[in-house]
């Protein structure tokens, strides 16, 4: 009989009744200040974050290669026979490559470790998707076979307030062409195939950026039924008027607040963030 664990990590902004209703084991990326150091979503909010950024702009680092061997070592006494882990994209940590070596170490337990190649709603829906299968009495292998699938039905766009922390932390990547904050240039971000941000297209000004995102909804939907989650990084009165927008496109079957993003991801994106992640019906 097999016994199925779900591992992901913080950036997948779960909530703790997803977390609690599917089991879930979730790795904490780290948060360092010049002085201290802290295990995101546990030791610090993202609120917290935010309202430090102005004094000062922590760094951060993957979950603790230790953490991972611990989380193998626990899911061995418990009795699981297989792991699988989605984890952030692959173009923004080093996670994934972390926990495969953990995983090999560990070869009682059959593994299948994913690069999402994506980030909060987005990591969140293949662990919910997952979560589902285990409930309906699939297998590992049939659970396997259908994630990259997912992956083929996602969507997944945003605007930040600013390119400055993307551009601090390194995270810029194919948006460093991305004209200048002078300009009030606007690029709408999303995540390409190899899991790097780039600028899916640019508009001028924040309001515009906003409109944007909805017609790009509008696009997707005009073709096909979907699921859709908004998130936000210290944005919630901008993202909850885009919510209740989208909620009312006619092949929206159902839509979510995800709310603010791990203090880990805000790190990085800075505060103005409206994130949307969309999800075609078979």
């Amino acid at each position: 009989m097999e016994k199925i664990a779900l591992i992901t990590d913080t950036t997948a902004d779960l909530t703790e009744d997803t977390i609690k209703k599917y089991n879930i084991n979730v790795l904490s990326f780290r948060i360092i200040y010049k002085d201290r150091e802290y295990k995101d979503k546990v030791d610090i909010t993202s609120e917290e974050v935010y309202g430090n950024l102005e004094k000062e702009v922590p760094t951060s680092s993957m979950p603790a290669l230790q953490d991972m061997e611990d989380l193998y070592d626990k899911l061995e006494r418990e009795g699981y026979t297989h792991a699988i882990a989605i984890t952030l994209s692959t173009g923004l940590s080093g996670i994934f490559n972390g926990l495969k070596l953990t995983a090999e170490n560990h070869p009682k337990i059959k593994s299948y470790i994913y690069d999402s190649k994506s980030i909060s709603a987005g990591e969140a829906i293949f662990i919910k998707e997952c979560a589902k299968l285990i409930e309906a009495g699939k297998s590992f292998d049939e659970i396997v076979k259908e994630i990259p699938k997912i992956k083929e039905r996602m969507h997944l766009f945003f605007v930040i307030g600013t390119l400055e922390y993307l551009k601090r932390g390194g995270r810029i990547g194919k948006l460093a062409g991305t004209i200048g904050q002078f300009l009030n240039i606007k690029p709408i971000v999303s995540i390409d195939k190899d899991g790097y941000y780039y600028s899916y297209d640019k508009v001028r000004g924040r309001k515009q950026s906003l409109n944007r995102i909805f017609e790009i909804a509008k696009e997707i939907t005009d073709n096909h039924k979907c699921s859709a989650y908004v998130v936000h990084g210290d944005a919630e009165e901008e993202a909850r008027k885009f919510f209740d927008k989208l909620k009312l496109l006619p092949n929206i079957t159902s839509c979510y607040f995800g709310g603010c993003l791990s203090p880990v991801a805000g790190v990085h994106s800075g505060p103005g963030l409206v994130g949307l992640v969309m999800l075609e019906e078979k």
